[in-house]
């Protein structure tokens, strides 16, 4: 997941442990020009006081900034008014990327106070630049006037993007519904804040305590550590405590042999956030009305068909039929495999149907029988230190970059790495940051951002970005490292794609630099680097038993390779349905109340959603769509990106995976140029031709 927070400025989704002993300098670290390597933020002197200071002061200078640009007597240019804006602001982005950063991975008490005034300023802030009609009349000059100019392809596509961001934003409205906007931005922000406050205090809340051995069978002996552990800090001593984490949920959804044990902790994800003092529900529906009413104030039908009028899919329809073509095939293998499932159940002598806390067991026992699989066995190769060599592996033979650890680098968190990356030449290239481990004050997921974005300088020399990958992976224990499961190991792959594009880039501007693109063509670069996790090739670098340093045998990887779709009618109906839903609650058009539980059953039936299958996420804690308006009626992205990384890796696969022109295309055309050209155009320049849908069902295995 690409993390995206705000418009205006550049937004990061991890968070610093905090000095909150220290006493605070006379200075703010924020005031001051970074004096770190490669300038990255010096986290050990930040203090909680810098922050809203620092936000105040960001303000006052960028308000001072666009001032100056609209009081410039000079006619409106792209140099005097477009790249000055994208230029202005950076004391403001300074803090406003850590302090994202903060609220994400190390949440406390003090941090939820500061966000609750610097969230409101912060969007009024936004408000007030995107509402400024002498602003807006210097955009527009330049806009009405583009083709009697030669711009180049970025600068072009700059001044429509920043013509269209304002009209999406209440320029063109007058002043009372500017007032108006501006009240129900303010209103979305608190409710944003009040759902993952939610999330989060729900999440920490939940605790499966175990008291009886027995019940555990089953389990991996890592897991059974760790839960042995979390029990102990939790009070629990000599018992088990499994938490709502994915490295807690999941495997013992997978592996515990206990019915009654799967099914509370099925339970106890579905209904996360939707009781007592962190129900989200009614707060959901707050959301809904106030988008609603933000829609039809910019001219709009539903506030679906504002959040998809300016990227890719173009509109809700278009997102809707490619959902519905993976959807049919999806279902039709969900009946396929409960069926398999079912077999198995009754061969056993289980006198019952399956329901959605067996999926997870059951699928596993049938991977078992048809390819003789055992994921624990798998994990083994799986150090997730080996998994982040094979990426680097990855990355070089790909791209020519090596990855070299700071280990005195300032650090948000002891657990984090920090690397140095670097061209063939041996120049700089980027900074890049790990957390993958979960903490109590880190939000669940996986994702990367950035602490300083990328662009070309005045003086024509290039700023480079520093860029980080946060997960919720296996933790290590006191006798095993982190071993990481197959699911693990791609999303790690996932976030470094992402990560990629963050690095590589060499667009001029920052408004396009990086991961600034279309949000239904910013998973292409993390989806593509998914497909070389299992590449026996990269396999026989990167996985290694983790006792013995012995490479993955031959015969193991074959069984990999066989079982590759294996569950892949769960795992894409799981997916489109979350889509799908989303785009249900987008397409909403009353301000009328709404029952979260009673709309989310009506999608299902509607949808023809197996018995044996959830949403992905249930409303409650669907944070992608309800924690920020960032993927709000825009999680069918992920299926919308699919159908080109999974064409484009087709070429991949008929070159070479790791022919050197083939990368070089996908480097230059897709990773580097970011969002300065139309994405399809840059997919072509790639690909040499328009995606093929198909092949998002091939790599499936649906088709």
């Amino acid at each position: 997941m690409k993390s995206k927070l705000l418009t205006v400025a550049a937004a990061a989704c991890t968070v610093a442990v905090l000095n909150t002993s220290c006493t605070v300098e006379s200075t703010n670290p924020f005031m001051q020009e970074y004096t770190t390597p490669f300038e990255i933020p010096p986290f050990e002197k930040i203090a909680y006081e810098h922050y809203l200071p620092a936000f105040e002061e960001g303000i006052k200078q960028q308000k001072a900034e666009i001032d100056s640009i609209v009081n410039n007597p000079a006619t409106p240019t792209f140099e005097n008014t477009i790249l000055a804006m994208d230029m202005s602001g950076e004391l403001l982005e300074k803090v406003a990327i850590v302090f994202f950063a903060l609220t994400e991975s190390n949440s406390s008490p003090e941090m939820i106070e500061i966000s609750e005034k610097a969230m409101p300023m912060y969007s009024q802030h936004s408000d007030e630049i995107s509402m400024n009609d002498a602003l807006f009349e210097r955009v527009k000059y330049i806009y009405d006037r583009i083709d009697s100019v030669e711009y180049t392809t970025p600068q072009r596509r700059a001044i429509e993007d920043t013509y269209k961001s304002f009209a999406r934003n209440g320029a063109l409205l007058d002043a009372d519904k500017k007032a108006e906007l501006m009240q129900l931005n303010l209103t979305l922000t608190d409710l944003y804040l009040k759902y993952n406050k939610n999330i989060l205090t729900a999440t920490n809340a939940f605790e499966l305590v175990v008291d009886d051995e027995s019940k555990l069978a089953g389990l991996p002996a890592s897991n059974i550590a760790v839960a042995a552990e979390e029990a102990a800090k939790r009070g629990h001593e000599g018992k088990w405590v499994f938490t709502l984490h994915a490295p807690s949920r999941l495997p013992l959804l997978q592996f515990a042999d206990n019915r009654d044990l799967r099914q509370q902790m099925y339970e106890g994800y579905i209904t996360l956030a939707s009781k007592d003092s962190t129900d989200n529900k009614p707060i959901i529906k707050e959301i809904v009305k106030n988008r609603v009413l933000k829609a039809r104030l910019l001219g709009f039908d539903t506030y679906a068909d504002y959040m998809t009028d300016n990227v890719m899919a173009k509109t809700v329809k278009n997102a809707e039929d490619l959902l519905m073509k993976i959807w049919e095939p999806a279902v039709k293998r969900v009946k396929e495999e409960v069926a398999e499932m079912q077999a198995v159940v009754d061969a056993e002598g289980g006198d019952f149907k399956i329901a959605p806390w067996d999926y997870y067991y059951y699928a596993e026992k049938v991977r078992k029988q048809k390819y003789d699989l055992d994921e624990n066995q798998v994990r083994e190769y799986f150090a997730c230190d080996s998994v982040v060599k094979g990426v680097f592996h990855m990355a070089q033979r790909l791209y020519g970059i090596t990855f070299t650890e700071m280990p005195d680098a300032p650090k948000y968190h002891p657990e984090v790495k920090v690397y140095d990356v670097t061209d063939e030449k041996g120049e700089h290239v980027s900074v890049f940051m790990t957390d993958y481990f979960p903490r109590d004050s880190k939000r669940q997921g996986a994702w990367m951002s950035e602490f300083k974005g990328a662009y070309t300088a005045a003086d024509g020399t290039q700023v480079r970005p520093v860029i980080y990958n946060v997960g919720n992976f296996s933790k290590p224990t006191a006798d095993t490292p982190s071993l990481l499961t197959l699911d693990e190991v791609e999303t790690l792959f996932h976030e470094f794609g992402h990560g990629l594009h963050g690095m590589l880039t060499r667009a001029e501007l920052k408004s396009q630099a990086g991961t600034n693109v279309d949000r239904d063509f910013v998973e292409l670069p993390s989806q593509i680097h998914e497909h070389w996790a299992l590449e026996p090739e990269l396999l026989k670098v990167y996985a290694r038993h983790y006792k013995t340093g012995e490479v993955m045998p031959d015969e193991l990887i074959a069984k990999l390779q066989a079982s590759a779709t294996h569950n892949q009618g769960f795992a894409t109906t799981e997916l489109a349905g979350a889509a799908l839903l989303d785009l249900q609650w987008g397409k909403i058009n009353t301000t009328d109340d709404v029952d979260v539980e009673e709309f989310e059953k009506q999608v299902a039936a509607q949808l023809g959603l197996p018995a044996e299958v959830q949403f992905r996420y249930r409303s409650t804690y669907f944070k992608h769509i309800f924690g920020s308006d960032g993927y709000a009626a825009g999680y069918y992205t992920y299926l919308w990106a699919e159908v080109l990384d999974a064409d484009g890796y087709e070429l991949f696969a008929e070159k070479g995976v790791f022919d050197p022109e083939t990368a070089r295309s996908f480097k230059e055309n897709i990773l580097e140029m970011g969002g300065s050209e139309d994405p399809m155009k840059l997919y072509v320049k790639f690909r040499g031709q328009e995606p093929n849908p198909d092949a998002l069902l091939r790599n499936r295995g649906l088709k």
